[in-house]
């Protein structure tokens, strides 16, 4: 590498930090560094810029975890925002990015994480898993998909039927996903109480849907998806709930088959090459 690229790559870090750490940057490294405006110092003209950085990043993370946003309050918001913000700038050329790691964060830096896990807070574990579902919902908008090609109608068979590539099984300790839907209808609900929640999330023509399901569904489809074996996953699924397979079959044929394949969860083995 050169020495002017060894410059460069300083420089690069040094304005990184100083946009998101500015009380970190003295004022005669700025002067320094930057010549100064026509009627503003060198200090000046970079905290113009210093200001306009976080308060576009920020409001970024607002836009990606509204109903945290909604939950924390906007204060409350932003001092959470800009420690994330110091501790896991953006690294990507795109900001659709920039809260990848904000659950992992929350929870790493809670202010209870060396308490024994009955003796935490429980609204952080609240906050964490909204984050975690705000975030998975967020990852789907451009995740690769289905679009184009043809879906199956129930006369596919069994056999041929996977999970879509833009589908994501989450659970959660609280019913986030409901929290997060009231939020952005408008509504100003209450911090739920724990109640353990699965859910289906996927996007299907570009728009993207959360089904709730329940435990012994998710673990079904979390068999279908790393077996990529429908049939072979109901077998199982009947073994691990203890009931028969006639009447697992009985519940697939009759309950859910339709309903699924209408939502999107599935696509023929054929249509995805395999």
């Amino acid at each position: 590498m050169s020495v002017d690229q060894d410059r460069l790559d300083s420089l690069q870090r040094w304005m990184i930090e100083a946009l998101i750490a500015p009380d970190g940057v003295d004022a005669d490294t700025i002067a320094a560094t930057f010549l100064p405006g026509p009627k503003l110092s060198a200090s000046a003209c970079l905290a113009i810029y210093q200001r306009s950085y976080i308060l576009r990043l920020r409001k970024c993370l607002e836009e990606q975890f509204p109903a945290s946003y909604h939950a924390l309050g906007a204060t409350l918001f932003a001092d959470f925002a800009d420690e994330y913000l110091r501790a896991c700038p953006s690294d990507s050329y795109t900001l659709h990015e920039l809260g990848r790691r904000f659950p992992e964060w929350l929870e790493d830096n809670r202010p209870d994480r060396d308490q024994p896990p009955e003796q935490r807070e429980s609204w952080i574990d609240f906050m964490v898993d909204l984050a975690s579902y705000e975030r998975d919902l967020y990852r789907l908008f451009d995740a690769q998909g289905h679009e184009g090609r043809p879906w199956p109608d129930v006369s596919a068979d069994d056999g041929a039927l996977v999970l879509q590539p833009c589908l994501a099984l989450v659970a959660y300790r609280y019913p986030v996903a409901w929290y997060y839907h009231e939020v952005r209808a408008g509504r100003s609900p209450q911090l739920p109480v724990a109640m353990r929640s699965y859910a289906v999330i996927l996007r299907r023509d570009f728009l993207t849907h959360t089904y709730p399901v329940t435990r012994l569904h998710h673990e079904f489809l979390s068999l279908v998806k790393r077996t990529r074996d429908l049939p072979a996953s109901v077998e199982a699924i009947a073994a691990e709930a203890g009931y028969s397979v006639d009447a697992v079959w009985r519940s697939w044929r009759h309950e859910v088959r339709r309903p699924w394949i209408e939502a999107g969860f599935f696509v023929e083995r054929a249509v995805i090459g395999g």
